[in-house]
């Protein structure tokens, strides 16, 4: 495929964070255009911000005043309180609950039933495993997992 300026609106829906990111490059450098996909049960508050590329399934919520970033994905019965942010190629598994004015920086993935207090801060790349309970800020490129999330290793170092 040379060129997809000529196809419809696109949306990459592959969960893998980095594969999602390369693609959606690849695509944008021929001429790709994106668009976003909002389940007809998902709700959606006032003032929210969706970026190109995003999708959010079933039953998710999203409430006033958060953004996301360009191809998220906003998984089944996820619910992202007031003014989240959420940076772009995020994944939101189902079930994760991210109080209000939580930051999710980019491509950072968030297991299944994972839940996130308030302004709580998650780095780029970050993984937060399923059913954690995220009670502080989790570094880049690290891992936590557990209830409260403790790291358990971090990109690059030694384990």
């Amino acid at each position: 495929m040379d060129s997809v300026a000529d196809a419809s609106d696109l949306i990459i829906g592959i969960g893998d964070n980095k594969a999602r990111k390369m693609l959606a490059e690849r695509a944008a450098s021929r001429g790709a255009r994106f668009t976003t996909a909002l389940h007809p049960s998902a709700q959606v508050g006032i003032g929210v911000e969706i970026g190109q590329g995003t999708v959010v399934m079933a039953n998710a919520v999203i409430n006033t005043g958060s953004r996301t970033g360009i191809h998220v994905i906003i998984n089944t019965a996820a619910t992202v309180d007031h003014d989240c942010e959420i940076g772009d190629f995020v994944h939101l598994s189902p079930g994760v609950h991210l109080a209000g004015n939580v930051k999710v920086g980019q491509g950072a993935h968030i297991g299944i039933g994972a839940c996130v207090i308030p302004g709580v801060r998650i780095g780029e790349w970050a993984v937060v495993g399923a059913g954690a309970t995220v009670i502080d800020n989790v570094a880049p490129r690290s891992t936590v997992v557990g209830t409260p999330a403790k790291p358990v290793k971090r990109e690059g170092a030694p384990q």
